[in-house]
């Protein structure tokens, strides 16, 4: 959705869109390359030091995944987080998979009415 939307995501003044991810280069570029992104960067934060600082580290183990990055995005500018998405219920070994707050639709309707 991010990718399909990002000439509209410009138009409202944002520059980059980024994917940040608890996995590695290769899974990223691989993903990436599966899902034809072509706008989106993507940033592999594999020992989850960035994930862990910002609060966002789960524990995924249920699923064999390990620790993984609960959902969420960010509006970003200058280094400085104007607003932060973040999907409900953030626990480790969460059942499901929410995600609404952080959609591309949901950070397009904030920025149409901001």
């Amino acid at each position: 959705g991010f990718d399909n939307n990002y000439q509209e995501f410009k138009k409202l003044g944002i520059n980059e869109i980024y994917c940040i991810s608890v996995n590695d280069s290769f899974v990223m570029n691989a993903w990436c390359e599966y899902q034809n992104v072509k706008n989106i960067k993507m940033i592999p934060d594999g020992n989850a030091q960035f994930t862990e600082k910002m609060g966002m580290l789960v524990n995924k183990g249920d699923k064999g995944f390990g620790k993984r990055s609960w959902r969420y995005a960010m509006i970003v500018n200058d280094c400085i987080i104007e607003k932060l998405f973040e999907e409900e219920g953030k626990a480790d070994n969460l059942e499901n998979d929410p995600y609404e707050a952080s959609s591309p639709e949901n950070l397009l309707k904030f920025l149409k009415n901001n």
